[in-house]
Parts: C-alpha cells; sequence; structure tokens
C-alpha cells in the first residue's frame, strides 16, 4: 500500500477548502440577515410595519439582502483576483524585497544555501526568496498556488537573529507546507474572509463621518438626527462586521493549529534536529515574531511560522498553539535543555527585559525566560526525534519517497553542492546563465563540431542566443559530475528561470525543442526536460490544476501512454516491453486489449501528464508505482530512469527526492 502521508494531506487540504468554502457561505448567510433586521428596523414605521420575514421578501428586504450579498462577493473576489499572481503577489502585498540570487550578504546566502539543500533533497524546485527588511520580528511564511512558483519569505529578525540550525528548523517547516497543499488553502483564506471584514469596514466608515460631520456642521436638529441615525447603521454594520470576522479567525485557527502542528514534527524529520526548530520558537517566545510594518499581519498570521499579529482572545483565536506546547510536542524535555542553553548565551538583563509581561507573551510564555537563568531539573529526554530517518526498505513502492525529505537526499544535496565549482554555481543564478545551461543540457556529450552546429538553430538574441564563452564554464563541469547533476542543477537555476518575461519563456522552450527535434530522435533526458520546462515555465504554469478525475477510467488512454513510455525506457524492447506492459496496466484494467504503444512523442507525454494531474490525490500513487514498476522490475534504477521518474512526479505536483 501506498504511504498515506503526503497524499492523504493533500487530499485533506483540499477538503479543507471545501469546508472553509461552505462556512464562509454560512457566514455571509448570517452577516445578511443581521444587516436585514438592522435595514427592517431602520425602515419600519408606525403606519406600516410588517413582521421581519415578510419585510425580507419585500422589495426592500431582497434589495438590502442583494446588496449586502454583492458587497461580500465583490470584496472577496476582488482580493482573490489581486491575489491570481500567487506567492509573488502576496510577498509584494506585505512590502517584502527579493533576495537576489547572487546576493553577496551572508546571512541571505546561508538563507539560500539552506533552502537549496532542501529543495534538492526533497525534489521541490527552489523557491524565490524575500525578506522583510523592517521586520525586527522572528517569522517566516511560504506563499502561492503549486510548488513551483512557491516564494519563501522571511523576516529580517529571522535572518539575523537565529543560527543555521534554528534557521533551517524554520525552512523544514515550511517546507511541510509546501508539501501539504497548505499554501492554497492559506491564500483563499485571505480572499474569504476579505469580504466578510468589507462590512464592518463600511460600518466604520459610516461611524467616522457622522462623527465628523457632526463636529462641523452646525444644522438644524433634524439633521443632527440624521447622522445620529446614519452613526448608528455604521455602528451596527460594524459590529456585525467584526462578529462575522471574529467567527472567520476562529474557524481559521481552528484549521491552522492542526497543520502547525504537523509542519512542526515535519521540520524534525526533514532535518533530524529538533533542537533547531526548537531554538527558534524558544527566540520567537523571548523576542517576538509580530510583524508591525504591514498593515495585513492580522491577514497573514494563519500563514506565518508564528503569531504575526497581536490580538485579544488570543487563547482561542491564535493561530498556533503556545510556544511552550509547540516545543514540548516536538520533544519532551526540549524546553528544559532549552532553558539551560539560553541561560549560557543570553545575558539576564536581556532576558530580564525579555520576561516582563505584555503582549509578547500572550502564548502562554510569560514565565519562560525567567525560568532561563533559575534552577533548570534534570528531565530524561526521548530518543526518537534525535535517531536518524530509517533507511528505504528494499521492496519500498517510489510513491513512499513523494513528499519527503530523507537522511540520504539530504546528505546528496550537502555533497551536491559542495562539489559544485563557485563560477558554475554563480552562473546559474544569472538569467544567461541559466538559459545556457538548459542548452548545454542538450549538447554536452556531442563533440565541438556537432555543439556548433545545434548551437546554429538557436536565433541570434541578446538573452536567449547561444553563448559560447558561457557554455564553455558549464558544459566541463556537467561532465566532470556526471548524469547526477542534471536535474539538480536545473532546480538551482529555477528562480533566474522564472524572472524571464512570458515572451522569453516561450521563446526558450522554443529554442529547446528545436535543440531536441535537430537529430530526429527524442530520449529519456530530452522528454523530462522538455516537459519539465513546459510545466514550470509554459503558459499558466502558476496556475493550480483542479481535481478533475475521482476514478481511473475516463484518464486510461493517459495512463497507457506513460506506462509504454516507462515500459520501453525499462526493458530492451519487444516482447519483454509487451509483458511488463501488461503488468504494469493491470492495476488500472482487466484484460486491457490495448498493446504497448510503439512511440510516445513528447506533445503526448505532456497532454497525458497534464491529464494525470487532474486525478484526484489518492488516486496518483498507483501511477507513480506503475511507472516504478517498469524501471525496477529488473531489481535496478540507473541515474536516467530515476530523474525521468522524479520528473514526472514533480510534473503531477507529487515532490520525491533524489536517489541519493
Amino acid at each position: 500500500m501506498a504511504h498515506p502521508g503526503f497524499f492523504q494531506r493533500q487530499a485533506s487540504a483540499r477538503r479543507n477548502t471545501s469546508v472553509l468554502v461552505l462556512l464562509f457561505l454560512s457566514a455571509v448567510v448570517l452577516i445578511t440577515l443581521a444587516v436585514s433586521l438592522v435595514g427592517y428596523f431602520v425602515t419600519r414605521s408606525e403606519t406600516s410595519s410588517l413582521a421581519f420575514t415578510d419585510w425580507l421578501l419585500s422589495p426592500h428586504g431582497l434589495l438590502t439582502a442583494a446588496s449586502v450579498v454583492a458587497l461580500i462577493g465583490i470584496g472577496s473576489l476582488v482580493r482573490w483576483v489581486d491575489l491570481a499572481g500567487g506567492g509573488e503577489r502576496v510577498a509584494k502585498m506585505v512590502g517584502a524585497r527579493p533576495i537576489d540570487p547572487d546576493t553577496r550578504d551572508t546571512d541571505e546566502r546561508m538563507l539560500r544555501n539552506i533552502v537549496e539543500e532542501m529543495a534538492i533533497a526533497s525534489g521541490v524546485p527552489v523557491p524565490d526568496l524575500y525578506v522583510m527588511d523592517r521586520e525586527t520580528g522572528i517569522n517566516a511564511f511560504v506563499a502561492g498556488y503549486t510548488p513551483g512558483e512557491t516564494v519563501l519569505v522571511v523576516t529580517h529578525g529571522a535572518l539575523t537573529q537565529l543560527t543555521r540550525d534554528e534557521l533551517q528548523g524554520v525552512i523544514g517547516h515550511e517546507y511541510s507546507h509546501i508539501f501539504n497543499g497548505d499554501m492554497r488553502l492559506n491564500v483563499r483564506l485571505i480572499a474569504l474572509l476579505a469580504g466578510i471584514l468589507l462590512i464592518g469596514q463600511i460600518g466604520s466608515f459610516l461611524v467616522r463621518a457622522a462623527f465628523y460631520s457632526g463636529h462641523r456642521s452646525s444644522r438644524s436638529s433634524d439633521d443632527s438626527r440624521g447622522q445620529i441615525a446614519f452613526g448608528l447603521v455604521g455602528l451596527a454594520l460594524l459590529v456585525i462586521g467584526y462578529v462575522g470576522v471574529f467567527f472567520g479567525r476562529l474557524i481559521q485557527a481552528a484549521v491552522s493549529r492542526e497543520r502547525e502542528r504537523l509542519a512542526d514534527a515535519s521540520s524534525v524529520q526533514f532535518t533530524r534536529n529538533p533542537e533547531g526548530i526548537g531554538g527558534a520558537l524558544f527566540k520567537i517566545g523571548l523576542k517576538g515574531g509580530y510583524l508591525d510594518t504591514t498593515s495585513h499581519a492580522s491577514d497573514m498570521n494563519h500563514m506565518c511560522f508564528g503569531e504575526s499579529a497581536r490580538m485579544k482572545f488570543a487563547a482561542l483565536l491564535g493561530s498556533h498553539p503556545p510556544i511552550d506546547e509547540r516545543i514540548n510536542s516536538i520533544q519532551p524535555g526540549l524546553l528544559a535543555r532549552l532553558r539551560s542553553r539560553f541561560r549560557d548565551t543570553e545575558s539576564s538583563a536581556d532576558l530580564r527585559a525579555f520576561a516582563q509581561p505584555g503582549p509578547a507573551q500572550a502564548s502562554g510564555f510569560a514565565d519562560l525566560a525567567q525560568d532561563v537563568y533559575g534552577p533548570v531539573r534534570s528531565t530524561n529526554t526521548s530518543p526518537l526525534a534525535a535517531q536518524p530517518a530509517a533507511a528505504s526498505a528494499p521492496g519500498q513502492r517510489l510513491s513512499e519517497r513523494v513528499g519527503t525529505v530523507t537522511e540520504q537526499g539530504e546528505d546528496f544535496a550537502v555533497r551536491f553542492l559542495q562539489r559544485l565549482p563557485a563560477t558554475f554555481r554563480n552562473l546559474l543564478y544569472t538569467r544567461a546563465g541559466a538559459v545556457q545551461l538548459c542548452y548545454a543540457l542538450l549538447i554536452d556529450d556531442l563533440s565541438k563540431a556537432q555543439q556548433q552546429e545545434r548551437l546554429a538553430l538557436v536565433p541570434a538574441h541578446p538573452l536567449l542566443g547561444a553563448q559560447t564563452e558561457l557554455l564553455e564554464k558549464l558544459i566541463p563541469t556537467l561532465k566532470a559530475i556526471g548524469d547526477g547533476v542534471r536535474f539538480p542543477a536545473l532546480e538551482l537555476a529555477m528562480p533566474a528561470l522564472r524572472k524571464l518575461d512570458p515572451e522569453e519563456r516561450e521563446a526558450l522552450i522554443t529554442n529547446v525543442q528545436k535543440l531536441v527535434a535537430a537529430d530526429n530522435r527524442v530520449t529519456l533526458f530530452e522528454l523530462a526536460l522538455t516537459s519539465f520546462l513546459s510545466r514550470h515555465l509554459g503558459a499558466g504554469a502558476s496556475r493550480e490544476i483542479p481535481v478533475r478525475y475521482r476514478k481511473y477510467r475516463p484518464v486510461l488512454p493517459a495512463i497507457q501512454k506513460l506506462v509504454s513510455l516507462f515500459a520501453r525506457a525499462g526493458t530492451a524492447g519487444g516482447a519483454e516491453a509487451e509483458a511488463l506492459y501488461r503488468e504494469a496496466i493491470a492495476g488500472f484494467v482487466r484484460g486491457s486489449e490495448q498493446p504497448v504503444l510503439e512511440k510516445v512523442t513528447m506533445r503526448q507525454l505532456r497532454e497525458a501528464l497534464t491529464t494525470l494531474n487532474g486525478l484526484s490525490p489518492l488516486l496518483k500513487p498507483a501511477v507513480i508505482d506503475a511507472c516504478g514498476h517498469c524501471i525496477s522490475h529488473d531489481g535496478k534504477v540507473d541515474v536516467r530512469e530515476y530523474e525521468l521518474m522524479r520528473l514526472v512526479a514533480d510534473q503531477m505536483d507529487c515532490p520525491m527526492p533524489p536517489l541519493g
């Protein structure tokens, strides 16, 4: 049976979205009724008194209800459209600055190195990085609709106040949100709450307008009474709007807390270092993580690593469990060890200052700083979280590796980055270098004469044209490190490639396809490369693929194309490929008369993968395992076969770590 964690959590995230939409609609109905009740009392008169239910069905009532629904809908729709830009739009909304991939800042380079290690170890493309320069609190969040267009935002305080291990713990936590599909849910929550908040904002405007007019006007008593009525209506709308927001944030907090606990546990699994994330949480408890320079702090509360906004009723409305509870959940006894460690590294004066009661300790952390330099009891700790992750079982299915970070994968990522020459790595951080890498990957095994012949097919262009001087720096490294460097290098180059304009992206994909078609044959690697670029750089790359299929039957033609490709890739062809195809396809259809396909074109592969990405998350593991059976049937998996498998999984939004 396939590993349930990643796929079930993906399915759960999609179900949560549906539940939240239902709850949002319920809130809209209740707010509409409440505003209609206010309208009923405002328009009611002694001469024409109707019951509320009758008034609600009258022209006045229907107009009032329709206006409220329209206002809420427009408020949510405007924010929804505004956030259609995905993670980049959210980062700009809070005033974050993009970090240059080739940054010279020491702290920013450390962050990039940690993120690159995690990306390579997990099979997720390197996200775009942003920093909130004016925020001294310790916090971070990820945003986006798909793993391929994710952005990761950290505060300046997180960069400067956390050690490498602590920052790695925070990044591991955020990567869990990427794996679990939380990002889509988080962005949608912002949009849904915006509509409910709009009613309160209108009420606030009416109250201020009435108050301002009352102070500046010296009109008749009738005008004064009108202003008072105006203000009372505004006050009623203000109360109704913010009561709706209260319950909206209550729902938001309930959903978020469970996801935060899961992300904390996943961070420990990824980094194998409970004291990393534990130390980061401890410092948030001491120094705070609130976002003080953006008006969107409360909107972002459910997205952040720690609480981003001060609020009353924190125990009820907080989107995160209390800090001390989170630390104790990571590993029993960890809190006591952290107290002891910080007693040796923080001055007593600073710790006493952090210990003063105030909003920053609203999470139940008020007495923790005092204990840092107080007596510490010896406490037994659980060894479970500190043990290295177990090696994959020999019979482990490939789908069980999806959405995980293994010890082998992390070690591979560290070794890979250490082996890369500085010049090669720095080129991947530039648009020109990233473009030339795509060309180099297709011609590095050719002779000099053949390379020149192929590059002549690429039209001249200041950025997208073939640049010999850059290719001469890239190709020797690709040859020296071998096949295992290909897609990890491409993942490092993705932030630079995403900076290409839409027209430049299309031109790059066209140039790559020309190089692939030059010899009238398509290798497995060329299939994988063109599919990868089309998925992450093509039109609609950032668009989420909705669930369209909950059964295999409608997608059988796509499965047959994919399994045919892998059956031929894993054998020498002929009867062996036919037999392997029959074995792999048997799990989807019994007694299929469809033979293994002789050829699968790039276009057919892209169409098949797009179709299969529309499967319910719980149906995707079987597709991955069928392909895995084809490449592992002989008891071995070579690098190119596994990289093709990783790329197919990537096209289905199922990140798979390297073989290591």
